[in-house]
């Protein structure tokens, strides 16, 4: 019998100059997107991070109110590593993150203000792929961000924004979805994968209280295991999958 042929990757579009990464955590994008976004912004695309919460429900030995400080100054310091200075936070709550108009609207706000090509955002579906659970904050935000960025160029859906100052951008090209179980593209993430390591390892309190394993050890391992099994389907070259949506 004939061995059943792997289907391979795309590689991802490149005629963009901005690109927005909305996620619902600090560290969703450094668990996969870091070495991409890496080497996009030293080709001297801008790209800009907004996040729905600040975390602070994501280490159990520490009470939101410490937490969520602590985790944002990690995140900031995580995104430097990959040359994005553009960090921002929507405040919704950790955890409880809700579906529905109030997400909609925030990441829609957040589109008209950065005007990107791509938006980038986390799998939005229930599971990584089988049995795997997904959670629901990035279920949610996920959902939210392929809705808002049709959203964000419609004047007529939130005509508070325009009253705000915030005029519709119709720009958006393309939804790129990491950590799908049904990735269509890819990117060589062979130039930036030292500085996803690094850029991961900027969560240290995160990791900490995640793993007993060495900090470095740990980032290392699952970042080069997941770069390399995309690899599989990018002509063997370690690369950051993604499921793209065109608009």
């Amino acid at each position: 019998m004939t061995e059943p042929t792997i289907p391979q990757l795309q590689p991802m579009p490149e005629d963009w100059r901005r690109a927005l990464a909305v996620v619902a955590h600090p560290d969703d994008l450094e668990y996969g997107c870091a070495a991409a976004i890496a080497a996009w912004t030293d080709a001297g695309r801008e790209v800009g991070y907004v996040l729905a919460t600040r975390g602070e429900a994501g280490i159990d030995t520490l009470a939101p109110a410490e937490c969520g400080p602590l985790r944002e100054r990690e995140q900031r310091a995580s995104a430097a590593v990959v040359g994005v200075s553009s960090v921002e936070f929507l405040d919704h709550r950790d955890g409880v993150v809700e579906y529905g108009l109030a997400l909609r609207r925030d990441i829609a706000a957040a589109v008209r203000r950065h005007r990107p090509e791509l938006v980038i955002t986390l799998n939005h579906r229930d599971t990584w792929g089988g049995v795997a659970w997904n959670t629901p904050d990035h279920v949610a935000v996920g959902r939210a961000v392929l809705d808002a960025a049709g959203d964000a160029g419609n004047r007529w859906i939130f005509p508070e924004l325009v009253e705000q100052g915030l005029q519709p951008w119709n720009g958006v090209r393309w939804v790129a979805v990491a950590g799908s179980a049904t990735p269509t593209h890819a990117v060589d993430a062979a130039p930036g994968l030292e500085r996803a390591v690094a850029s991961l390892l900027e969560h240290r309190a995160y990791i900490e209280a995640l793993t007993d394993e060495a900090p470095e050890a740990y980032a290392r391992k699952f970042l080069t295991g997941a770069a390399t099994s995309v690899g599989e389907r990018f002509g063997g070259r370690p690369a950051v999958a993604f499921e793209l949506f065109h608009r």
